[in-house]
């Protein structure tokens, strides 16, 4: 069989194996040709979905809408660039997120919100996302955790993580004004300012490596659960619904608010077991990088959106609660399964 032939079947190829019904049936799907579409697939989506309980935390529909975005993104070689706007996909990608976003409505609570100003709105998100006492999974991190638990921390945070941020740049296009710049500010040093080993996924990357770990992307997809993929997948569908505007831009605000006292304990934990610079650089370029933009993002990002358009001031901070929900229900369910002294993965990393 000639090389060029075997490349082909390894580009077709998926990395990790189904979850249920639908994501079986869209991995059929993706090996096939995009000629012949998909007209089942919103069907059994919508028939799937009414089995469904919790689809924030059901492996065969976050694996699904994981591998629909992934499209979008062209972060997985073996999905045909044909795809990414097949109707029969996009039907079935629109089914699953109105569940998704559906769940987390009912299921998140949003504070009172402030004036449409920027300081009231940054004070406000300021307010949301300070810490609280008690046990967390950076606590655990700096002071407790084993070698191999910081291997699993890495697995998780590899979903989003070699692809940091590009979720919340489909953003970009969307804004206007001081926001858009604002955007732009962050995202450049997020992309390293047009240096390639100063990119945040590229020191990731490295982190990885000198972890023992693969950074291949979707290399560890099998091992994750649904949770971590939807904190993923969170970030997608707010990025890539143009209606979701205000929620992508809050989600970003308490992401970056949240950064960098944590990534401060992460860097310590691995320094207390002997990992090295090529390790924890990315964990150190956090605690100063995201102590700047916490701030561009409150104020100006998300309270000069509020201040363009006040009629996204409600998704802006259902986007932070958002945000600091289902990245909170992904660190206690790493931190309990820790705890109980089980693994944190759904199945054990290949390799």
């Amino acid at each position: 069989m000639s090389t060029s032939v075997l490349a082909d079947i390894d580009r077709l190829r998926a990395p990790f194996e189904a979850r249920g019904p639908l994501s079986a049936s869209l991995l059929e799907t993706l090996a096939a040709s995009p000629a012949d579409g998909a007209p089942h697939l919103a069907a059994l989506t919508e028939d799937v979905l009414t089995g469904i309980a919790d689809p924030l935390r059901d492996d065969d529909v976050q694996l699904t809408l994981f591998l629909l975005y992934a499209g979008h993104y062209g972060s997985l070689s073996f999905i045909d660039p044909a795809w990414e706007w097949s109707t029969d996909l996009i039907a079935a990608r629109a089914a699953l997120e109105r569940r998704f976003e559906d769940t987390l409505r009912r299921d998140i609570q949003v504070p009172h919100l402030p004036p449409a100003d920027a300081e009231s709105v940054a004070a406000a998100l300021f307010a949301m996302t300070s810490p609280v006492p008690g046990p967390s999974l950076s606590r655990h991190v700096a002071k407790k955790a084993t070698a191999d638990q910081l291997r699993e921390f890495l697995i998780h945070r590899s979903v989003y993580t070699l692809r940091e941020a590009d979720p919340h740049s489909w953003a970009i296009p969307r804004l206007t004004g001081g926001a858009k710049a604002a955007l732009v500010e962050i995202q450049s040093d997020e992309y390293g300012a047009g240096d390639l080993p100063r990119m945040h996924a590229e020191i990731f990357a490295r982190t990885l490596r000198g972890a023992g770990l693969d950074d291949a992307y979707g290399r560890y997809i099998d091992s994750v659960p649904a949770l971590t993929l939807a904190s993923m997948n969170l970030m997608s569908m707010f990025g890539l619904n143009r209606r979701l505007l205000g929620a992508v831009v809050g989600h970003l605000a308490a992401f970056e608010m949240t950064s960098s006292l944590p990534n401060r304990l992460y860097g310590d934990g691995f320094r207390r077991l002997g990992f090295g610079p090529d390790v924890t650089r990315y964990f150190d370029e956090h605690v100063e990088a995201d102590a700047v933009h916490e701030q561009i993002a409150g104020r100006d990002l998300a309270g000069g959106l509020a201040e363009d358009r006040p009629e996204l001031l409600s998704d802006i901070f259902f986007g932070a609660a958002a945000c600091l929900a289902v990245d909170g229900w992904v660190a206690d369910g790493i931190l309990a399964a820790w705890q109980r002294g089980a693994s944190s993965l759904r199945a054990p990393a290949r390799g």
